[in-house]
């Protein structure tokens, strides 16, 4: 696919603003996200907006092997952005103005006795503890006998790569909280959702704990760059230890 530098130039079928409407935003790449918040291109090469996108992801991945440039912009500033040719102050504050917009939405937390129904509910009421750290970080979700929020609570943090809980000091918070069903979860700083071995492992301990003590655990979550993975809905742990 050719991009022109002005998107109004390019066929309708292909400008990012249009294919976000017609097709949906999850069909859109990074850069042509980008792109509609920053409007047009330039920098080296006379590029068009999405070739300046591609640019800037590219530019912040250097550092990071493995990456595209996403996870740099969860903390970017904006000398590193105007560092791009082609950024300016303006198209900077607008991008960062979208991704702070986006952290707020996704830090907003249900309130207190909402039922948790759905894994979607947990991980926005977990994910202001876990979303955006740096550091892996153990969070539980308490619940009620009727699956509503009566609180939450970061149990340990590690370090960018690992994170050590053990099922007594997890099972020691939800006792002294009166919980009475609990959705435990931690973050990748990577933004990589598939569980390690040692997440299944420690998910089968807790599942044996939470048979063992009557306090149910509904779901183990994985969080991490505006995402998440339930492993209730994509292992088959709680087939082989059935809760309830």
């Amino acid at each position: 696919m050719t991009y022109s530098l002005r998107m109004l130039d390019m066929p309708e079928s292909e400008r990012p603003r249009e294919r976000l409407l017609a097709q949906g935003v999850k069909r859109l790449s990074a850069a042509e996200l980008i792109a509609i918040l920053i409007n047009t291109g330039q920098g080296p090469g006379k590029l068009s907006a999405v070739g300046l996108g591609q640019h800037l992801l590219q530019e912040l991945g250097k550092d990071q092997p493995n990456q595209d440039g996403l996870l740099a912009l969860r903390e970017v500033s904006v000398d590193e952005l105007t560092k791009i040719p082609g950024i300016g102050p303006a198209k900077a504050a607008t991008i960062l103005a979208a991704i702070e917009l986006g952290k707020r939405i996704l830090q907003t937390q249900p309130p207190r006795l909402t039922v948790v129904d759905d894994p979607s509910i947990a991980a926005a009421a977990l994910g202001h503890e876990l979303m955006w750290q740096t550091q892996e970080r153990f969070a539980v979700l308490l619940l009620d006998i009727k699956h509503r929020i009566i609180g939450t609570q970061v149990i340990t943090i590690g370090t960018a790569t690992e994170t050590l809980a053990h099922p007594r000091e997890i099972f020691r918070e939800v006792i002294r909280r009166g919980a009475t069903r609990v959705i435990v979860a931690h973050n990748h700083p990577s933004g990589n959702l598939d569980p390690s071995p040692e997440d299944l492992s420690l998910t089968r301990q807790l599942l044996q704990g939470a048979t063992f003590l009557g306090i149910p655990l509904l779901d183990h979550l994985i969080i991490g760059n505006g995402d998440y993975a339930s492993l209730r809905q994509t292992t088959s742990l709680w087939s082989e230890c059935p809760q309830e």
